[in-house]
């Protein structure tokens, strides 16, 4: 079963009792773990800021199975909880038929699109951060082979794996990029050990800079990338503390930017869809102490230029999603 934290106590009691009482949101995190380092901490991160800010109190349920996703939904939805708000595009589906039976909750989906009047459904331009990174990545290799290594093979990932390539290339058009995927289905997202051999498998094909989009699963490449001598690029949260100098940087999605925005609007949730970018900041690479060194300042000058070039619409980077195709790389 799944496990459901922060039950309401005496403050629910009170709560159905006041009509001035504010609802307790939720969270909840997809397969993987709140604690994955990348996608669903981000989640996790952005509760904990408003938590923090508010001294309010959420929900926060873990999934255990994809079976348990309608089941999640309606338990919170009973409670009382509002808004709702879940990590990743495996929920669509689910919500399209939940949300409905719950006309006065509001619920916030991350990274899938559904059209109903009480959900808000946020996406990000996973392409323009991937470009960033690309840019570092060419810039960084001494080889002129760089990686990737994705999570489950579904568009959204290939995405982020073809704006890394675009930005690989606009530095080095002779650059070679190799790809891979850990898995078709949602067990790809906690496979470290399986996304480790492809990272070890690229970089015996000349590999020296792997660019890592798969969340649990990405670990793997970048304790890998560390074991072999070569840089990884991380992905989501920032990842450059998990193996300092080694970890060229890390490609920023501002999911904790999503739940905190979400949780902060509260009951006020605004419907519709939210796109998040460069332009509003949700989308970026990491700087810190732990990649200082090996970001050099022409290379970050050069990463720099490209995303105001991007800000500006001077530049736009392909969109895998919007035709399922990629000019700078065959996956």
């Amino acid at each position: 079963m799944t496990i459901l934290k922060h039950l309401l106590g005496a403050a629910a009691t009170l709560a159905l009792t006041s009509a001035a009482a504010m609802a307790e949101p939720a969270l909840i995190f997809d397969l993987g773990g709140k604690f994955d380092k990348s996608f669903n901490e981000a989640a996790f991160n952005g509760a904990e800021k408003w938590a923090k800010e508010t001294g309010g109190t959420y929900k926060e349920l873990e999934m255990q199975s994809e079976a348990q996703r309608e089941q999640a939904l309606r338990q919170l939805a009973e409670s009382g909880a509002n808004p709702i708000v879940m990590t990743g595009f495996a929920f669509g589906d689910v919500l399209n038929t939940v949300a409905p039976d719950y006309p006065d909750t509001k619920f916030a989906i991350i990274d899938m699109v559904v059209e109903q009047p009480n959900v808000k459904s946020v996406v990000f331009k996973e392409e323009e951060g991937s470009y960033l990174v690309g840019i570092m990545a060419a810039k960084a290799s001494k080889t002129g082979t760089v990686g990737f290594v994705g999570g489950m093979d579904i568009p959204l990932i290939r995405k982020f794996g073809c704006g890394f390539a675009e930005g690989v290339k606009s530095v080095n058009p002779d650059a070679k990029i190799i790809a891979g995927f850990t898995g078709t289905t949602p067990a790809a997202w906690n496979d470290p050990v399986k996304a480790a051999e492809i990272a070890k498998g690229e970089k015996a094909q000349g590999a020296d800079v792997i660019f890592a989009a798969a969340g649990q699963s990405g670990l793997g490449v970048l304790q890998a990338a560390a074991d072999e001598g070569i840089l990884s690029v991380g992905v989501d949260s920032n990842q450059n503390h998990l193996h300092p100098g080694s970890v060229l940087t890390s490609m920023l999605k501002r999911v904790d930017v999503a739940v905190y925005d979400a949780f902060k609007e509260g009951e006020n949730l605004t419907p519709g869809i939210n796109v998040l970018g460069l332009a509003n900041e949700g989308v970026g690479y990491a700087m810190d102490e732990n990649n200082e060194k090996l970001v050099t300042p022409e290379m970050k000058e050069a990463v720099d230029a490209a995303a105001g070039k991007i800000k500006s619409g001077e530049l736009v980077v392909h969109d895998y999603m919007a035709d399922n195709t990629c000019p700078a790389v065959a996956f």
